[in-house]
């Protein structure tokens, strides 16, 4: 039975939790760009309803053989580990940073834009990547 790259991407983070990307990128011969994306829609719809201070461990998706993914299960936020204002669009703030291999200052630009309208004050926040952007030129010009 053939595996679609997703399954094949959620069968190795569910066997090895700590694989990096880049490692499944290598094991399975795909693109590391597209294994981030695929590891944090796995790690979105794998989130778990917290009940009474415990996470659940009970699978929520299910991966048919075109790859669609469907959630079984209502869940509520992770708030430690998959924030709301860092899953918001599809993939997690961390992944994208990750990908693109971003140094602290930008991967900070990213996270603040990311976060501006669905945590705090929006202004602040922009104000803050403004801040890291400005630092990553200066450090660049000097």
């Amino acid at each position: 039975m053939k595996v679609s790259k997703i399954e094949a991407v959620k069968n190795l983070m569910d066997k090895n939790p700590s694989m990096t990307a880049p490692e499944i990128s290598k094991k399975l011969g795909i693109k590391i760009g597209y294994v981030y994306t695929m590891m944090s829609k796995v790690r979105n719809l794998n989130k778990t309803p917290q009940r009474s201070g415990t996470l659940n461990e009970m699978p929520l998706i299910q991966i048919r053989d075109d790859g669609e993914i469907h959630l079984h299960e209502v869940f509520t936020n992770d708030n430690i580990n998959h924030p709301p204002h860092y899953t918001t669009g599809g993939i997690e703030t961390i992944d994208f940073i990750e990908a693109k291999q971003l140094d602290y200052h930008l991967g900070n630009v990213v996270k603040y834009i990311t976060r501006a309208d669905h945590k705090g004050d929006r202004l602040d926040n922009l104000k803050k990547a403004q801040w890291y952007l400005n630092r990553a030129v200066f450090n660049l010009e000097k």
